[in-house]
């Protein structure tokens, strides 16, 4: 079992960054990969970012390539999803999730069904 919470949402101007945390506890970290998906309201849950945990390889989604960045601590058991160039359309709840399996092919790691444990997810609201 791994839990894993998340913080570091608010409220910020279009353009402004944010930093994401997910803090993971539990079962070995170091083991997981690693995602974010986030879900705007009325919509899907949608693939943002993930990272490997084997070769820390990254991966996101068209939307973000440029102005979102993935990383993980694993000393600090962490991922973080640092957001530059935040747009009100990036309004939603962010959530992190941890997978037991490869994310290497993007049918895997867009697909939420390929995550074992997520998060309660954090609020990020962009203002104009």
């Amino acid at each position: 079992q791994v839990q894993l919470v998340e913080s570091g949402g608010g409220l910020v101007q279009a353009g402004g960054s944010l930093r994401l945390s997910c803090a993971a506890s539990g079962r070995t970290f170091s083991n997981y990969n690693m995602g974010w998906f986030r879900q705007a309201p009325g919509k899907e849950r949608d693939f943002v970012a993930a990272i490997s945990w084997s070769d820390g390889n990254t991966f996101y989604a068209d939307s973000v390539k440029g102005r979102f960045t993935i990383s993980r601590d694993n000393a600090k058991n962490t991922v973080y999803l640092q957001m530059n160039t935040l747009k009100p359309e990036n309004t939603a709840i962010y959530y992190c999730a941890a997978a037991r399996g490869t994310l290497e092919y993007s049918e895997r790691r867009n697909n939420a069904a390929s995550y074992d444990y997520w998060g309660q997810g954090t609020q990020v609201t962009g203002s104009v």
